[in-house]
């Protein structure tokens, strides 16, 4: 301490006289100046009174050199200062002014820390880490006041900084561009709300799945058997009866998917029973069984995984309830907006979610009489249930009607498709009449869109299921027709054998016409055909109600509003408004005809695909051309899960009739990969026994005990 207070002494001494001795020499400079200068002024006084011609000639002469010489001055100083600038511009050109002024001001306080860290109360350890720390910024950063070596570097690393910065912004815009249909989905955000918006982010999702679920079938299941299969007209299976060869091609007979749309690789019946196809010795029946297991696994573990997902995003959102409208306010113009046309969709989304908040604000200070509102609401409860009611009562009537019309012949195209019509327009008119019920419950319109959600999910559910049950009718009597036509096409080829062999050659006999075999009814391509047969009456149902409901009705509003007796805009028919949940409700009734019908037709998925492809862009252009916003606008929750649980729901639903028929019914003897066994899952069976090692049978044997499926099944519940 004692060395140090000297060594500080000293220093203090050092600059008192170094500042002493300046000061002396300034003065001393001043005085000299002021001397010279007055001498000078006496001389030019002289020189004033008495001037010659030649002395005048001289000052001029002088006068004109030093006037060059100044010029040339000027000039080389700008040449000098454009060029320091030119090179500090392209140095400091990815700097700003305020970065500039911030570095200053941090390496002045890191100066004046390393000047002033010997009067620190610090112990050593902490003052030379701190010191090194100030220096190695000086040294690193006062390159950019132009001061240090560094200036350079300095600036090309500023330079790739922000470069870096800007190609990461670039990139995070290019990754949102290629995300399917994102910009259309904002748009219709913006003008629409979070909660029809919610509706294409949920087709979006569905249209993913359905990609997926296409390749495994398309590449495990169709390709092999079109390429490595046996072509078609090589076996009854693959080959049109005799009798329906003539009428085969028609455009009516195709559109019921019967003739060369029947015997093709779309449904089930078309595919061989052979154990192993092709060079590659490829296991068809085996594969086909698997793929149709596989698509309700993968379908059952992405549903969970987006559910949980979406779980965990809500909950890390926390609560952000409290002024709402100050951070709308404040906090909601994007400041990055370069496009007119993105401005205005900001724009429209800023007062929609204004509209929105205030609705919820409405609704929280509403006031109501409790025991009136209790009553309407049972009393809309009861006439929709009486409704749900009276669509399945009607669509059991409708199947058990068809069923009568298939054993007759010369029947119209209304017979062959009541089902499918009854279906659709069911499906089509009870939706708004739910809505028109629960106005008198006056629910949030969030709740309500769940209410309405559930009645409609409910509708369609029981629908479908009415549908199998009758369905399920149809197919026991198929089964009890196909033993009776198995013993026919058993004489038929034992006939063709004794009378070639009755002739008395001794020459193999020549095989019979696969067209002239006796065919049994195939119960599983009826399953299939009659689940397409749904799906594409769904969709036209769906594109024809867009173009009549929507479109037409918005042209007739919006170019006969001028010479109507009343306003066709503010009163009936006015523009038509989204409905979420008939279009969500739609899209989960389809999903789940997908899930059960792709085992029976496997071209289903691929018809599917199709169908959400263009309702994408069919939809969205409907809804910016042809439809307003909701009256009361309000914001869809934070994440789709209530979306996800109908989606979980009908999945599980839909596994039931299919896990039944590979569990139950025995399959058709003469089509389909698992014809000429007792039931379907004996395939695998086959498989462990021909393939694997006796201990892996073995173990099967033992998982496959109920003692161990049973709790299972319980664990995963």
């Amino acid at each position: 301490k004692d060395k140090e207070e000297d060594e500080s002494r000293e220093e203090d001494s050092c600059s008192q006289q170094n500042g002493a001795s300046r000061r002396k020499n300034y003065q001393r400079k001043n005085s000299d100046g002021k001397k010279a200068g007055e001498e000078g002024s006496r001389q030019r006084e002289r020189g004033k009174k008495a001037p010659t011609k030649d002395q005048k000639e001289s000052e001029n002469k002088e006068k004109k050199t030093n006037k060059k010489g100044k010029e040339g001055e000027n000039n080389q100083k700008k040449d000098r200062k454009n060029s320091t600038s030119s090179s500090n511009s392209s140095d400091e050109e990815s700097l700003s002014e305020e970065e500039l002024a911030m570095l200053m001001e941090q390496v002045e306080q890191k100066k004046k820390l390393i000047s002033t860290m010997r009067n620190k109360p610090w112990r050593m350890v902490k003052k030379l880490s701190v010191l090194r720390e100030a220096q190695a910024f000086v040294e690193k950063f006062e390159g950019a006041l132009g001061k240090g070596k560094g200036k350079k570097l300095y600036a090309y690393k500023m330079m790739m900084a922000k470069k870096w910065v800007k190609f990461k912004r670039d990139f995070d815009n290019f990754k949102t561009q290629c995300i399917p249909w994102e910009m259309k989905i904002k748009e219709v955000e913006s003008h629409f709300g979070s909660s029809v918006a919610s509706y294409f982010i949920f087709l979006r999702w569905m249209y993913g799945v359905n990609l997926v679920l296409f390749g495994l079938i398309f590449g495990l299941v169709i390709i092999p058997e079109v390429l490595m299969g046996m072509p078609y007209g090589s076996m009854p299976r693959k080959t049109v009866p005799r009798a329906e060869q003539a009428t085969a091609m028609d455009f009516s007979v195709l559109w019921d998917f019967e003739g060369y749309i029947k015997y093709s690789a779309l449904f089930y019946g078309y595919y061989n029973n052979q154990r192993t196809i092709g060079w590659l010795k490829y296991r068809l029946p085996m594969a086909y069984f698997m793929v149709g297991i596989s698509v309700f696994g993968y379908s059952l573990m992405v549903v969970i995984r987006s559910m949980a997902r979406n779980a965990n995003e809500s909950t890390a959102d926390g609560d952000d309830d409290n002024f709402v409208f100050s951070w709308k306010m404040f906090t909601s113009w994007d400041y990055l907006i370069g496009n007119p046309e993105t401005a205005d969709n900001k724009f429209a989304s800023i007062t929609t979610s204004f509209k929105e908040s205030i609705v919820d604000e409405q609704e929280s200070n509403k006031d109501e009489n409790i025991h009136l509102r209790r009553f309407l609401r049972v009393l809309a409860n009861v006439l929709i249930i009486c409704c749900l009611c009276g669509s399945g009562y009607l669509i059991y009537f409708v199947v058990k009607r068809s069923q009568t019309f298939s054993k007759m012949q010369n029947i119209g195209w209304y017979e062959r498709n009541e089902v499918e019509i009854v279906m659709s327009l069911l499906g089509m008119f009870c939706p708004p009449l739910f809505e028109t019920i629960a106005a008198l419950e006056n629910y949030h319109p969030r709740i309500g869109l769940k209410w309405q959600l559930g009645r409609i999910f409910a509708l369609f559910l029981g629908n479908l299921y009415t549908f199998l049950l009758a369905l399920m009718d149809d197919v026991n009597e198929k089964l009890a027709e196909e033993d009776m036509v198995k013993n026919i096409t058993r004489w038929t080829l034992l006939g063709h054998h004794n009378s070639s062999a009755g002739n008395g050659s001794t020459a193999t006999p020549p095989p019979l016409d696969p067209a002239d075999v006796p065919r049994g009814p195939c119960w599983e391509t009826t399953v299939g055909i009659e689940f397409v047969r749904l799906t594409v009456s769904d969709i036209l149902v769906t594109y024809i109600t867009i173009l009549v409901g929507d479109f037409i009705r918005a042209c007739f509003v919006r170019f006969v509003n001028y010479c109507w007796c009343w306003d066709l805009e503010a009163g009936f028919p006015s523009y038509a408004e989204f409905d979420i949940s008939g279009n969500v409700l739609g899209l989960v009734f389809n999903q789940g005809m997908i899930w059960m019908g792709s085992f029976y037709a496997p071209g289903l998925v691929g018809i599917n695909v199709l169908r959400l492809l263009t309702s994408m862009y069919f939809q969205c252009w409907a809804v910016m051309s042809s439809n307003v916003p909701h009256e009361r606008v309000f914001k869809a929750s934070k994440s789709n899960n209530f979306y996800m649980g109908l989606l979980l729901l009908i999945l599980f639903l839909s596994l039931l009739p299919v896990a039944y028929t590979i569990m139950s019914l025995p399959p058709s003897f003469d089509c389909g990969p698992f014809s000429g066994k007792k039931r379907m899952y004996e395939v695998i069976q086959e498989t462990i026994e021909l393939d694997f090692p006796l201990f892996v049978a073995k173990i099967f044997s033992y998982v496959a005990n109920p003692g161990l499926i049973i709790p299972a099944i319980l664990l995963m519940v």
